[in-house]
């Protein structure tokens, strides 16, 4: 069993001690086979000393248990990194940022506590999934739909925490902009509830995300301040048909006007499902389209079918494009049409994205996997004109020369007015890859980040690296953050080096 830095034998014996008398023994993991468990799948340095992981593991399932291990943390000084359910691949999995720490590990806290058919919310627990959500829902026939992300076997809480989306209608696919109300435990133990949890026997706790005040729910996102235990999310009611078309182009130059098009639609709430931008070859004398966009309608079938027409007017008078309206799917599917569509769009999680990006396809490696860098770019032609030369320009260069399996970009618009441009790397159990792959990385965020252009969501090993990009007025932004990690956990338990944010006596090493 490995202790946790700076902490002595007799600390952290006596804080398993305590762990153990709160949860149960069997809920307090020190064993080399349990903390493999923890490990990250995906991890860019596996087998290598800078391989992030755990020196142990605790699993309450009660908010009153949360309570009780972050005191016996805090009073230990011993290092805790809470997970939801620890799916988070490719992003960290259920790795500490800071190696040695002891993962607290809330998948047993796994209650759906409410579901609200009439006023379209639920509230949470950090250990229910989207499957698990999905599942209560339709059990209990109720006309609600989630939006689940690729896959849908991670928590709803966690999904939102990390900065996650979806791929149904807005605003629901911004999860955490669709989050309404927060319980949280800080490093001492204190409980808080926000929003219109703040008020005694709320009745409105997740119908008014804001409450009275300034608003501090901002502060649990992509952060290490407090472990959260119940979140509340706004539910989209289902539909009554979708439609997508698509739209297509072969020249270059077209994405301009058809990206404004689209910003348009979608800013007067006509297209509000997410749209995925593809860009292909277009060569001469081939029928193969330059450019294609997605554009999924959601709403009464009457209304879906009104707001087409308007759609392929507005796409249509672009000279060159082509409009293929799609057919209009009522809802709920039928068997047949459920075989045949992608199913997150239609509210169902599933695991269908690791046919695509897990292990044994792009990646030769059956036990390899992949991370992502996601750069926001503006919505705009020129911008996305700007991203694709720059990726053609430099891929050779950042590779050495060599074929990596670099996939990308892929432009995506899981939220409203930005794009992300996502280029994947694959990973292996191969060191020498592994480092080429690391090399390629960091100097694309070098590159982006020289353009303007830098990620929303890190994978654990390089948050400090990204967070080192958002570098203006000499990081005034991350010294802001290092105050407010200095004031809600002075002893710096919670999550170190989440996202950038150290506690006072590691910022130094």
């Amino acid at each position: 069993m490995a202790l946790p830095p700076n902490v002595s034998p007799t600390d952290f014996n006596a804080a398993l001690a305590a762990w153990r008398q709160t949860v149960g023994a069997e809920w307090v993991f020190t064993s080399d086979e349990d903390i493999a468990l923890y490990r990250d799948a995906y991890s860019i340095f596996w087998g290598e000393p800078e391989e992030r992981l755990a020196s142990g593991a605790v699993a309450p399932a009660t908010l009153e248990q949360v309570q009780a291990v972050v005191r016996i943390a805090n009073q230990h000084r011993i290092p805790i990194y809470p997970i939801s359910t620890g799916r988070n691949l490719a992003y960290g999995g259920a790795a500490p940022v800071y190696s040695g720490s002891v993962v607290l590990d809330l998948k047993r806290m796994n209650r759906v506590l409410e579901v609200n058919e009439r006023n379209a919310y639920a509230l949470v627990e950090p250990g229910v999934s989207y499957f698990d959500l999905y599942d209560h829902i339709r059990k209990a026939n109720l006309d609600v739909w989630i939006d689940p992300p690729d896959p849908g076997w991670g928590s709803v809480i966690g999904n939102a925490l990390d900065g996650g989306g979806g791929w149904t209608a807005s605003p629901f696919r911004d999860h955490f902009g669709s989050h309404c109300g927060m319980e949280v435990v800080l490093a001492n133990g204190e409980v808080v509830r926000t929003g219109m949890g703040a008020l005694p026997h709320s009745k409105s706790w997740q119908h008014n995300r804001w409450g009275y005040g300034p608003w501090v729910d901002g502060l649990f996102r992509q952060s290490n301040f407090a472990v959260v235990t119940k979140m509340g999310f706004y539910l989209m009611p289902r539909p009554e048909a979708y439609m997508m078309a698509t739209v297509t182009s072969q020249r270059d130059e077209d994405i301009v006007p058809m990206l404004d098009v689209l910003n348009l639609l979608e800013n007067q709430h006509l297209v509000n499902g997410s749209t995925q931008i593809f860009s292909g070859p277009g060569p001469p004398g081939s029928n193969a389209p330059m450019w294609s966009i997605q554009v999924p309608i959601y709403g009464p079938e009457n209304v879906v079918r009104a707001q087409m027409d308007y759609v392929k007017r507005k796409f249509s008078a672009i000279a060159g494009v082509t409009f293929i309206e799609g057919e209009l799917l009522r809802t709920p599917l039928s068997q047949e049409a459920l075989a045949r569509v992608r199913l997150v769009n239609f509210g169902i999680p599933n695991l269908s994205t690791f046919a695509m990006l897990g292990r044994g396809s792009a990646n030769p490696d059956p036990a390899g996997g992949h991370i992502g860098f996601s750069p926001i770019a503006p919505r705009t032609g020129e911008s996305l004109l700007e991203f694709k030369r720059f990726y053609s320009e430099n891929l050779s260069k950042v590779s050495g020369g060599e074929n990596l399996g670099i996939v990308g970009p892929v432009y995506m618009t899981c939220w409203e007015r930005t794009l992300v441009c996502l280029i994947m790397f694959p990973i292996s159990r191969d060191k020498a890859h592994n480092a080429k792959i690391r090399r390629a990385f960091e100097s694309w965020v070098k590159l982006a980040a020289d353009r303007g252009w830098a990620e929303y969501r890190a994978p654990a090993a390089y948050q400090d690296l990204i967070a080192g990009t958002y570098s203006y007025n000499d990081h005034a932004l991350r010294r802001l953050r290092e105050t407010i990690k200095d004031a809600v956990d002075p002893n710096g338990i919670l999550a170190a080096g989440r996202y950038g944010v150290w506690p006072k006596h590691l910022r130094k090493t």
